[in-house]
């Protein structure tokens, strides 16, 4: 049972204990079975969704009765991961992991490009390199859906409460996410966290220094100066580089409509459709690279979110797409490499196709000041 005198309950994963009344909870959850239907069995889930159901309910009862702790969800969600990435990719590399201890925990800050990839990416590789799985940091935007809930929470996803109103549960709310990320850090449990709210849809990499200010009011309530405290959270700016971004087009779009309309409206159901399209759209080529693990040279948020920019910029792995985008020759580019990104540009609209350039061109620029 939750202890009634946790303190972080409404944001934290499930533990152990937890997890079995969390599966038999989705199981149970009609909107849950009905999505799974929908994507499996598109043509067959209106017809004889009423017949499915209860098959399907079966199905996943015996499918997963025997995970009973976070452990046995994660290798779960590992032999997925290792499915996707053969089905959705042409390769998966990974730089930097070797300067860091798999007996520590770490702050893991990275850009952000797709929804539910990235923290997976960076997951997947400390994982098949012998390191302990991340506590992610997820929007409550996302989990408009007590299945999308459950899914997250049992995924060691925790809440970050992008939705509070008001200064006095806001100031709550980014104090209780502040002391998580200590308490998980202490307990020895890594931390993936996004540079900044969501994603970088032009291409540009930029951590908000109000991330960063949020970090340490943890420690401000202990008393302890920024650069101390950033210390101890052990900070390593994380850079995921995708060859071919499988939402590219549909984030320049929203970009293309905010200039010319001035505004733009997500559809109910949009982002949960970027999430499915990252995952199961063409990335081809995967980098993952770690960086430096920050110490305590820099003294205010400003001056660390520079440095994080810096870091994942330099280690920003360019692929042919960055280099054709930003209209330079380089010895990687194929024929196949010119004809694909051409195939991509000229099936765009004019205004939606220069954003999308511009998103690919960005890293080359960025990372030859970042040098």
């Amino acid at each position: 049972m939750p202890q009634t005198n946790d303190p972080f309950l409404e944001i934290r994963p499930y533990r152990d204990d937890e997890v079995p009344a969390a599966i038999e909870r989705l199981v149970n959850d009609d909107e849950f079975i009905s999505a799974i239907l929908k994507y499996r069995f598109s043509r067959l889930s209106g017809t004889i969704g009423w017949l499915l159901k209860p098959l399907m309910k079966l199905y996943l009862r015996a499918k997963w009765r025997k995970i009973n702790s976070v452990r046995d969800v994660q290798l779960n969600v590992s032999s997925y991961m290792q499915s996707m990435i053969k089905n959705s990719s042409e390769g998966f590399t990974t730089s930097g992991v070797d300067k860091l201890d798999p007996n520590q925990s770490y702050l893991y800050v990275s850009n952000h490009r797709d929804i539910a990839m990235d923290p997976a990416m960076v997951n997947w590789c400390l994982h098949t390199q012998g390191f302990d799985t991340l506590r992610i940091a997820i929007g409550d935007n996302l989990l408009k859906k007590p299945c999308a809930t459950e899914l997250m929470k049992l995924n060691k996803s925790f809440i970050v409460k992008r939705s509070a109103k008001g200064p006095r549960e806001m100031m709550k709310a980014l104090g209780q996410l502040s002391a998580y990320i200590k308490h998980s850090i202490d307990e020895n449990q890594s931390v993936w966290i996004a540079q900044k709210e969501g994603r970088a849809k032009d291409g540009n990499d930029k951590t908000d220094p109000a991330i960063l200010k949020m970090f340490h009011v943890e420690g401000r309530r202990e008393k302890i100066p920024f650069a101390d405290y950033i210390a101890s959270l052990r900070i390593v700016p994380v850079t995921i580089s995708y060859e071919n971004d499988p939402c590219d087009a549909a984030k320049a779009n929203e970009l293309y409509r905010k200039q010319e309309d001035g505004g733009y409206e997500k559809g109910e159901f949009e982002d949960i459709e970027s999430i499915v399209q990252g995952i199961v759209g063409q990335k081809r080529r995967i980098h993952v690279s770690f960086g430096d693990v920050i110490g305590n040279e820099f003294e205010t948020p400003v001056a660390l979110a520079a440095e994080i920019d810096r870091q994942i910029y330099q280690n920003y792995h360019l692929f042919p797409s960055n280099y054709i985008a930003a209209g330079k020759d380089h010895s990687s580019i194929t024929d196949s490499d010119r004809a694909l990104f051409d195939s991509k540009i000229s099936s765009l609209p004019e205004g939606v196709a220069q954003i999308v350039t511009s998103m690919y061109a960005m890293p080359t620029d960025k990372k030859v000041d970042a040098q």
